[in-house]
């Protein structure tokens, strides 16, 4: 097992300008995903989806479902979008993808300068002109169109809507985000039949296929990884980290009002900083806090009147970034997991003032791979006792029956896989401290499995058939099902036609002593 003890001062030596969150010179041998040439199943899916040389200037428009994708996933200078006509664009929420006719994305939520927040549609092609030449402008299933996003163009004096060149506003190379973007699927899961892999995957053998979940899974941790080092580029490391803490505690239903309220950190991070101070920002800036009482829970009454006593004196100056109550998704999540009470967590985390500090801490000690959430609870735990919120899932709610956590051993490990053990490998891997790397690794590989979902149930029973009941051990193993459904299963349809993934295990299974390499860049 691999021990690393250092202080969090010579984390910070070892990281360069890191006490300063400021970012060092990008590594030019970093390139693309981070992948080692050593990753074998990178190939694999590189043969699969062969990248065309995109080039942000001087060449052609990419294609437009990268353009959805990098839209979906906002990977943008989200600060600097500014319409053809020169208003300030500030995306609230960018919309659900639509499968059916009509816009790319519905109920989108944007705030152009000073207005009101607008919800609507959006539309999504490479030129102004294809508004019209689609038809766009005689359908009627394009009338809540609220944002025309296109690649590149000029002003035009006949447009009625509001039109964003992405062109200039990405927040990495064109080629990075199609080499981690480009291949998301346009659809959904296959809902039945096996697919054609599973026969060669109950083949392996145990060890071989633990081998390939894993390499899987470091491909998607250096997907997450660059994301961290682009943002870093442009707000500090700090900065990202509470970024992917917010949207962690966002869970899939609210990440982006979640994201939003952690751009607004320069904001709402100034004194008072204690909790209660925080919770009441935070809450008010969310538009969920609830302008009526129960008049049947007095403790949560009680408690409400205390933060509408606070934030009545501090709305105005917060009023413009208020964020519109319609942009949050409650439906269907567990009373515990409410935002409301995901957000009084997280001003406790932003009041201790040194959660950055512990988790450099945390990964200092050396830890037995058993303790691994344990210990990372315990580092992400309150400073403080919080009475309220230990007995209440929202401002309205009766108190619990006995003290709850505010934060459990699940969401600890979503936020490990996805948040913090990536963040801090790609601050090694700038630092060019190949040990540090090593740890993180080794923590990432040996971290307990994450609760069960359907998405992981529907991708065992398909990739893995007979053998979908027996996985190895841990997140990591999860985390590669997931990519190579990703790569490979969302790209073909239930029958599994054309997809080359059954052969290319059986190539592999075929000749155990080779490694396929990547392709060298050009």
């Amino acid at each position: 097992m691999l021990h690393l003890t250092l202080s969090p001062r010579r984390l910070f030596k070892i990281w360069p300008a890191a006490a300063g969150l400021t970012f060092p010179s990008r590594n030019p041998s970093l390139g693309g995903m981070l992948v080692p040439a050593e990753n074998f199943y990178a190939a694999w899916r590189a043969r699969r989806h062969p990248s065309p040389d995109l080039r942000e200037t001087g060449g052609d428009a990419p294609p437009e479902k990268l353009l959805q994708t990098i839209w979906q996933h906002q990977r943008l200078l989200r600060d600097q979008l500014i319409t053809l006509d020169g208003r300030p664009v500030r995306i609230l929420h960018p919309g659900f993808k639509n499968q059916e006719a009509g816009p790319d994305f519905r109920d989108a939520m944007i705030r152009l300068g000073s207005e009101p927040p607008l919800t609507g549609d959006i539309e999504i092609d490479l030129q102004p002109g294809g508004w019209k030449a689609h038809g766009h402008d005689r359908n009627p299933n394009y009338h809540r169109v609220i944002l025309h996003v296109i690649w590149s163009g000029t002003p035009g004096a006949e447009e009625r809507l509001p039109v964003l060149a992405l062109q200039g506003r990405l927040d990495a190379p064109l080629g990075e985000l199609d080499e981690a973007l480009g291949r998301e699927p346009a659809a959904g899961l296959p809902v039945s039949l096996r697919g054609q892999c599973s026969a060669p995957l109950a083949g392996l053998p145990p060890g071989r296929l633990a081998e390939l979940l894993l390499a899987a899974a470091d491909v998607r941790w250096r997907v997450k990884a660059g994301h961290y080092a682009a943002r870093a580029r442009q707000v500090g490391w700090e900065q990202t980290l509470w970024e992917g803490l917010f949207r962690g505690l966002g869970y899939k239903q609210n990440i982006w009002p979640f994201h939003r309220l952690a751009e607004l950190r320069p904001l709402w991070h100034r004194p008072p900083l204690d909790p209660f101070a925080l919770q009441t920002r935070l809450l008010g800036l969310s538009g969920l806090l609830p302008d009526q009482l129960s008049r049947a829970q007095l403790a949560a009454d009680q408690h409400l009147r205390q933060v509408w006593d606070q934030w009545w004196r501090e709305r105005d100056a917060f009023a413009d970034a208020i964020l519109p109550r319609s942009l949050w998704r409650l439906h269907g999540i567990r009373p515990a997991n409410h935002p409301q009470r995901r957000l009084a967590l997280a001003a406790h985390w932003v009041a201790a003032g040194d959660l950055p500090a512990r988790l450099q801490k945390w990964f200092a000690q050396p830890i037995a791979d058993a303790a691994l959430a344990d210990s990372l609870l315990q580092s992400l735990a309150p400073v403080v006792e919080d009475s309220f919120w230990t007995r209440h899932c929202t401002l309205r709610s009766a108190p619990l029956a006995r003290p709850q956590p505010l934060l459990g051993a699940t969401r600890v490990t979503d936020l490990a896989v996805n948040v913090i053990l990536p963040w801090l490998w790609v601050r090694a891997v700038e630092g060019r401290n190949a040990e540090l790397q090593r740890v993180a690794e080794h923590r990432f590989r040996h971290w307990p499995a994450a609760e069960d979902n359907s998405v992981l149930r529907l991708a065992r029973r398909r990739l893995l058939g007979a053998a979908g009941t027996w996985l190895p051990a841990g997140a990591a193993a999860q985390q590669g099902l997931l990519q190579i459904t990703r790569d490979f299963c969302d790209h073909t349809n239930a029958l599994c036609e054309q997809c080359p993934f059954p052969e290319l295990v059986q190539e592999w299974f075929r000749r155990p002593g080779e490694r396929e390499k990547i392709p060298a860049e050009g």
